[in-house]
């Protein structure tokens, strides 16, 4: 009884001869190689290409800013662009007391309203 036992253990743990490559669709999605190539293309997709796309709407945004603007700041600062420079912008917070505040460009986070030439 042991004998045929162990036969068969023997018989089922034998090479059954060199196991064929997987062929196709199934090695390419197999390999490694392939994993991190997907991986990279889905992270640029939808982490990096999004923020590139409001990045560049902002500077566009910054560089599109005209006398008489209505705008917020990060801060939470509403205002009416009355000077520009190269790098800051001059807002009249109040109009009745004529207050004038100076910000960073970078620090204006929306345009309100468009205001045009406003003299």
């Amino acid at each position: 009884m042991w004998n045929v036992v162990l036969a068969q253990t023997q018989q089922a743990e034998a090479p059954r001869g060199p196991a064929s490559p997987p062929q196709g669709l199934q090695s390419l999605l197999g390999n490694p190689l392939f994993m991190v190539v997907a991986f990279m293309v889905i992270m640029y997709l939808f982490l990096l290409r999004p923020g590139q796309k409001r990045e560049k709407e902002r500077r566009e945004m910054l560089a599109s800013l005209t006398k008489g603007d209505q705008v917020v700041t990060s801060g939470g600062i509403c205002g009416k662009i009355v000077g520009l420079r190269e790098k800051t912008v001059v807002l009249c917070v109040n109009e009745e007391d004529n207050t004038k505040l100076e910000f960073l460009r970078s620090s204006i986070s929306q345009v309100v309203s468009r205001g045009g030439d406003a003299k």
